[in-house]
């Protein structure tokens, strides 16, 4: 039977110095380990799991170390989370996927900020079984009554959150008291030692076996008689020719069979990566969710979710992020911030935004549904990251709590308002409204193709809105010079002139270098996901000098151009772009070609 663990607890409570005695007093450590550590002095058993230059060096946790060990009938997988409360997100990554977690308290020091946080991350993560181990015991001469005063603190702090099983130890990880060995020195404790806890400890409480839900990774095509999906059991259990539903499209099928590294399996069950044929050729790519028919999660856009801030710059309302739940990434933003939890009193405080390490409740809205379910029933399918667009760092960690009620956008509707709606703009000129944003250097062809597209979009009969930076800058950016802060707001005007002739009902043109990927996120969150359209011409620096329509590569090599984007100013080019046209090869009508073909799929055109 296999358990996963992890350590929690504010920094220089001992968590390293626990697994390192657990390891070594159960002689689980190899002989180069030890060697290892014996070579750099006096024996120091925090170091067993401290693999890294700075964390030996500063003698705390950075990164999340992970080992795997046996004892007696059961197998082991811990995780050495830091205490430091810079590294919260590594101890969230460790505790996500326990079924135990140790949280350590000095008993010198008590209950800190960070003890809390902690204790309150492992309830709201769904952690079944928590340890409290009251730690450095021999440094308060294993006083009963100190135990006991902490043991309290901590039991009262619990009772407003759902911990479901704790257990308290006393110990001394330097010591070894308690830890594998019953401590002579704590003859008033009665209760089992860490190891003896582990041992016995029932497992699987927080594994879903019920709800099958498998997670498509990819499709796998090696020739047109095979197509299999392939991907991860999430939770439940799936047999050959029973019904599934695939989400978010709701198309149902039968599966035909399951297959494994070893060849045909009669069940998949949660944690096995397998690949699923079906009976019928229905759509499904990397983020679809089967679930069987009778047993559907819930779909939806609205979510109230829990969320611990884990990025440096504070949460911003009506931002696009990148929301990842489990194979899916659709983009999304926090509509409101419900309210913010002090960790200390557990008390709900009024908050526009969250900062650093902040956990609150907060209304979060996605491009396109997702499958969910509650994180409290299933919390493999109730979790999920944000990743700033920008940066592609992670910013937060949450779980789903349920639908929340939708609201209504203000800025939506104060551009939307009026007597004729978008939608009645939309019947009238038989086409989608939607934002074509065209990004890349100088000469890379940018208006050649916007020009090529609105002549032909003409001819079909839809109707075009070209804004250009040219023509712009020569009348409503006039006032605007080259500096950072004015190329920003030379994009931010753009952005909301591009807004509102697609309200308006126009398929927008825009031809801008637009260099930094934040500019273009900002454009990119006022429009509706499936109406945005970022085409990057890509395009050699080298062949956009060559060409040098207006002489500005060869005035900016020779330094008469400040800040000239791909010579002295950089860019930044897309990351997942809807269409990347190599244009230093592909010409003008190919180019335009394949934007309309997207577009035809997107079924913005007329049909």
């Amino acid at each position: 039977m296999l358990l996963r663990f992890a350590t929690a607890g504010s920094v220089d409570d001992g968590k390293s110095t626990l697994i390192g005695r657990l390891l070594y007093d159960r002689n689980l450590l190899l002989d180069d380990q030890l060697e290892a550590l014996q070579r750099v002095g006096p024996l120091d058993l925090s170091l067993v799991t401290d693999g890294l230059r700075a964390e030996r060096e500063q003698k705390i946790t950075i990164d999340v170390a992970y080992r795997y060990f046996e004892s007696g009938k059961r197998k082991f997988i811990l995780a050495d989370t830091p205490g430091h409360e810079q590294y919260t997100r590594n101890m969230i990554t460790g505790a996500s996927t326990a079924e135990l977690v140790i949280v350590l308290v000095d008993a010198r020091k008590g209950l800190t900020s960070q003890t809390r946080r902690h204790a309150l991350l492992c309830a709201l993560l769904g952690v079944p079984q928590v340890v409290l181990a009251v730690n450095k015991m021999d440094a308060v001469h294993y006083q009963e009554s100190i135990f006991d005063d902490l043991c309290q603190q901590f039991l009262e702090f619990c009772s407003h959150l759902q911990i479901r099983n704790l257990i308290s130890i006393p110990m001394s990880a330097l010591r070894g008291d308690n830890v594998v060995d019953r401590s002579a020195a704590m003859p008033w404790y009665q209760g089992p030692t860490l190891m003896q806890h582990l041992q016995q400890v029932r497992v699987s409480g927080g594994l879903n076996v019920v709800d099958f839900r498998f997670a498509v990774q990819c499709v796998i095509r090696p020739h047109q008689d095979f197509r299999g999906l392939a991907g991860r059991v999430c939770s439940g259990r799936i047999r050959p020719g029973q019904a599934v539903t695939l989400h978010p499209s709701g198309s149902q099928t039968q599966v035909q069979s399951i297959l494994g590294p070893d060849g045909r399996l009669q069940q998949a069950e949660a944690g096995d990566c397998v690949v699923i044929t079906l009976a019928h050729e229905v759509e499904a790519s990397r983020g679809t969710m089967l679930s069987r028919q009778a047993n559907q999660p819930q779909l939806g856009t609205d979510l109230d979710v829990n969320l611990c801030w884990l990025g440096a710059p504070p949460l911003r309302l009506n931002t696009a992020y990148w929301l990842l739940h489990t194979t899916r990434r659709v983009r999304c933003q926090v509509e409101q911030v419900n309210y913010r939890i002090d960790v200390d009193s557990l008390h709900q405080q009024p908050a526009t935004q969250l900062t650093l390490n902040e956990i609150g409740r907060v209304h979060l809205r996605t491009s396109e549904p997702i499958a969910f379910d509650p994180y409290s029933t299933n919390r493999a399918t109730g979790a999920f990251v944000l990743v700033d667009v920008a940066t592609h760092q992670s910013v937060a960690a949450g779980i789903i709590r349920g639908r929340a009620t939708p609201t209504v956008n203000p800025r939506q509707v104060y551009y939307q308002a009026g007597s004729v709606t978008q939608a009645e703009r939309q019947q009238r000129l038989g086409h989608q409204a939607c934002v074509i944003w065209l990004t890349g250097l100088s000469a890379s062809g940018k208006s050649t193709l916007a020009k090529a597209l609105e002549r032909t979009l003409f001819d079909l009969g839809c109707s075009t809105f070209y804004l250009d930076g040219d023509n712009l800058r020569h009348g409503l950016n006039r006032d605007l010079g080259f500096s950072a802060a004015d190329r920003q707001e030379n994009i931010r005007r753009v952005a909301e002139v591009a807004q509102l002739a697609y309200q308006h009902g126009q398929i927008v043109l825009c031809s801008f270098i637009s260099p930094f990927a934040q500019e273009r996120a900002m454009a990119r969150q006022l429009i509706p996901d499936g109406h945005f359209f970022e085409i990057y011409l890509n395009c050699s620096l080298e062949e956009c000098a060559r060409r040098d329509p207006k002489g500005l590569y060869a005035r900016a090599l020779e330094g008469s151009i400040s800040e000239f984007t791909g010579v002295s100013s950089p860019y930044e080019p897309p990351q997942n772009p809807e269409l990347a046209l190599p244009t230093d090869t592909l010409s003008p009508a190919e180019a335009c070609q394949q934007v309309l073909n997207i577009l035809r799929e997107r079924q913005i055109l007329p049909p």
